[in-house]
This record gives structure tokens, C-alpha cells and sequence, in this order.
């Protein structure tokens, strides 16, 4: 090639390189500016599943609320950001704290030695366990009359962890877990005849049972007592300790409080002894 066919080769191919690396840069820049959304110090992303009533739900004007939405947004306010909701998979909830699409995960959600493995934890806030719902009518009176039924529960969920243990299954031989996305959806397939029996939180089939006036008995055989906590990414103990420390004044200064009583009745925020 001659060199009055070179120079404007070279010239062509300086600036084919530069508007490449345009593209490139801008790519960059705008990954950086969506990661810096995401991790945005002035947000409080808070994970959840929008469909456990009294923890977090949809209302009748389609607003998520909820005891532990008023919590956060009070932990929100203390830490001087912003609170937003985002509804993830409860099956896949570890990958959204992983892969910093949420801060923390705050809805019900069970301290267990698994989860502690993957997630950082606050101190417990509320105590719980799993029970077994049934319709009134049922012959189903205790757990071993679970045999061979099928029983409905959340996909990972500890309600599933509860109904899978040693003890229980072999209580409820040739029984059939059918797993559902959420409990809401649980609840109707009960409710039709779908479903046999479904496990859940308590203070989820209470609160359910109660607004919903369903035709609903709870055994009195619970399954496991377990406890309450918000959980954060693995590692980032500095969240979990803002978190811990708002969560601390507002059990101090009486506001955890007045939240439980405005949604159960009465405080039954757990405070460790």
C-alpha cells in the first residue's frame, strides 16, 4: 500500500478506535452510574415479599405496608435515608443481597443456622413458630393426621424447613409438601379444597384468619419456635450494626412498641434477656 493510501488508513482506523472506545467508555460509565443507584448511601433498599400479611402486603390502594415496613421506615428515618421496597423471590433472596439488588431482607424472615451461613443477621425481634392451618371441618385434630394429606407451605421458606424435618415427616409418612410462591395463594387453595393443609408463621395465619374471617382452625401442635431477624448481605456487619442500633433506641424509646400494638394488639417485640 502507497503511503497517500496509508495516512488516511491510519486516520480511518484512529478514529474507528476512538468512537469504539467512546462506546466502551460510555458502557462504563453508565454501569458505574446503575451500580451507584443500587448502592445508593442515601437508600435504604428493603427486600420483601409483598404478599405476607401482617409483615409486609399490598393494601386495598395497591401501597405496600405492613409491621415490619413501618419498622424499617422508622429504622429508614434514624439512619437519614430513604426507605424503597422491592419485592424479590423469598426462593432466591440470598442472590438479591448478593448481587446488591437489595440492602437487607426484612419481611418474617427466620434466623436459622443455613441462613447464617450465606446472610449477617441482626439480634432477634419478634419470636415465632410454625403451625398447621386447617379448615374447621377438618378431621385433621394433630400433626400424625397429616398422614398421606398434602400439606401446602411457601417455597423456602422455614415453613418448609419445619414440614421437611426429621421429626415431623415422619409423623406425616407419605404426606405431600406442595409448594406455593406465596402464602396469600396458599391460604385460597385451602380454603378451596386443594390443599389438605397448609404450614405457616403463626403470626401470619392469625393475622390472616382474623381479617379475612376465615373459616380456619389453627392445631395446637406447633412445629418449631424460631425467631425474627433482618438480614444483610454476608460481611457487611456495618449495615447490620446501623440497623441493630436504630432498632435498640426505638425498643428504648417505646416506638418498636406502639408499631406492635398498632398491628397485633399489644408489644410483643422480643427483647433479649
Amino acid at each position: 500500500m502507497s503511503k497517500r493510501f496509508l495516512i488516511p488508513a491510519l486516520i480511518a482506523l484512529v478514529v474507528v478506535v476512538a468512537v469504539f472506545a467512546g462506546c466502551g467508555s460510555s458502557s462504563s460509565s453508565n454501569q458505574s452510574a446503575d451500580n451507584n443507584v443500587k448502592n445508593d448511601d442515601k437508600t435504604f433498599v428493603v427486600g420483601l415479599d409483598d404478599s405476607f400479611p401482617p409483615m409486609g402486603f399490598r393494601d386495598k390502594n395497591n401501597e405496600i405496608v405492613g409491621f415490619d415496613v413501618d419498622l424499617a421506615k422508622e429504622v429508614a428515618k434514624r439512619l437519614n435515608m430513604e426507605p424503597k421496597f422491592q419485592v424479590v423471590n423469598w426462593d432466591t433472596k440470598e442472590m438479591e443481597l448478593d448481587n446488591n439488588k437489595v440492602d437487607c431482607i426484612w419481611n418474617g424472615l427466620t434466623i436459622t443456622d443455613e441462613r447464617k451461613k450465606q446472610m449477617d443477621f441482626t439480634k432477634p425481634y419478634l419470636e415465632n413458630d410454625q403451625v398447621v392451618v386447617v379448615k374447621k371441618d377438618s378431621s385433621i385434630k394433630k400433626i400424625g393426621d397429616l398422614q398421606g394429606k398434602t400439606v401446602g407451605c411457601q417455597k423456602g421458606s422455614s415453613a418448609y424447613d419445619a414440614l421437611m424435618a426429621d421429626a415431623v415427616s415422619k409423623q406425616i409418612k407419605d404426606g405431600k409438601p406442595v409448594e406455593f410462591d406465596e402464602n396469600v395463594s396458599c391460604f385460597q387453595d385451602l380454603d378451596s379444597g386443594r390443599i389438605d393443609a397448609m404450614v405457616v408463621d403463626s403470626v401470619v395465619a392469625r393475622y390472616y384468619i382474623t381479617e379475612n374471617k376465615m373459616n380456619f382452625n389453627i392445631l395446637s401442635d406447633s412445629l418449631s419456635p424460631e425467631q425474627y431477624g433482618v438480614a444483610v448481605k454476608k460481611g457487611n456487619t456495618e449495615l447490620r450494626d446501623k440497623i441493630q442500633n436504630a432498632l435498640d433506641e426505638m425498643i428504648k424509646d417505646g416506638t418498636a412498641a406502639k408499631i406492635s400494638e398498632k398491628w397485633f394488639g399489644s408489644d410483643i417485640i422480643y427483647k433479649a434477656k
